[in-house]
């Protein structure tokens, strides 16, 4: 009993900094949140002008771009290891109308040839291509509105799975749904079936999609505000444990291959969650606009530095569950694993 009662005391007493005093057992003890070039995917504003290059003012360095600049921009990231782009199409505000009936035009969606000048330049470049209606219809919501001012789910969803097939068509490989309607992920999946893409093209659904504040910086760069109202009534409350788990439950029913949840660390208990019921699908998280311009006024003000802040925050999304990270820090996250590998 009394060499019992040692060996306790002795293990009360047991030191962990034996455990993690190396940077390489610091890693061992990282198993799950380290990170990873394949792991990242950049977002790219795609304009509707050819010729624009604009720097968004409440992202700075982040830009609107035309097809004329895209290639520069996208071509020093691969070299340095980036292997997937998201792509969100932004549309002059004259194009526009009620019902998005431009969306699903080359000459006025840009995504489109900016998906075949991508896979031409870049083979072994993944795409994902957003889907949603928001940046293209006159009044900002992201389904076509009925006359008594809700959403027609069922000219909306067909519409998306309209734009889902151009973008299969163009050679995406992703096609990620992030309007939240009912429905979508099953008409998408069918249209997708229908014209043999099916099995080409992977559908990432942005299941547990909150209305947060932190959409704020994205709504100006895409000019995609509401006119009226919110999105409160089609995206998740903040607090709706619930409702993000049942969403994320009906997108894989319907046939998504990757679910996300978005916005990032406001939501890490949902990451967790869905990740630990869900273990065999891949989940995305999106450190959206506001995390962005966030960390980056901060670490501007001399809050912390950049770098340290922005990999303490992807790597808290890692330890969560996160398997891919959307993030506008990309381009520095590649910098800083560039960093890692030469030393």
């Amino acid at each position: 009993m009394e060499a019992e009662k040692s060996s306790t005391e002795w293990i009360k007493h047991l030191s962990l900094h034996s455990g993690y005093f190396h940077e390489t057992l610091r890693d061992w003890q990282s198993v799950g949140s380290t990170i990873d070039a394949s792991q990242l995917i950049y977002p790219l504003f795609i304009s509707s002008n050819d010729s624009t290059k604009e720097e968004i003012t409440s992202m700075p360095g982040q830009y609107r771009l035309g097809l004329d600049h895209l290639k520069d921009i996208v071509a020093p990231l691969v070299s340095k290891g980036l292997k997937t782009v998201l792509l969100f199409g932004i549309m002059e505000t004259q194009m526009k109308d009620t019902s998005a009936s431009n969306y699903a035009s080359e000459k006025f969606n840009k995504v489109i040839p900016a998906v075949k000048l991508l896979r031409d330049s870049f083979p072994n470049l993944l795409i994902a291509c957003d889907v949603c209606l928001c940046t293209f219809t006159s009044h900002g919501h992201c389904g076509i509105i009925k006359d008594n001012g809700t959403i027609d789910i069922k000219a909306t969803t067909e519409l998306l799975a309209k734009v889902a097939l151009v973008y299969a068509e163009a050679g995406c490989h992703i096609v990620a749904p992030s309007d939240t309607m009912d429905g979508r992920v099953k008409m998408i999946a069918k249209i997708l079936d229908t014209h043999g893409y099916r099995r080409q093209v992977a559908i990432m659904s942005y299941s547990a999609k909150f209305a947060s504040c932190f959409y704020g910086p994205f709504r100006d760069a895409a000019s995609s505000a509401p006119s009226f109202g919110d999105r409160k009534c089609y995206q998740l409350p903040p607090g709706g444990k619930g409702l993000a788990l049942r969403s994320t439950e009906r997108d894989i029913h319907e046939g998504a291959d990757i679910v996300m949840v978005k916005p990032g660390m406001p939501y890490l208990d949902l990451v967790q969650q869905i990740k630990a019921k869900h273990p065999e699908f891949p989940l995305a998280i999106y450190q959206v606009s506001g995390e962005y311009a966030m960390l980056y006024h901060a670490s501007k003000a001399g809050a912390f530095q950049l770098e340290a802040a922005v990999l303490e925050a992807v790597t808290s999304m890692r330890r969560a569950g996160a398997d891919i990270i959307i993030s506008y820090f990309t381009p520095l996250l590649l910098e800083i694993l560039e960093k890692q590998r030469k030393k």
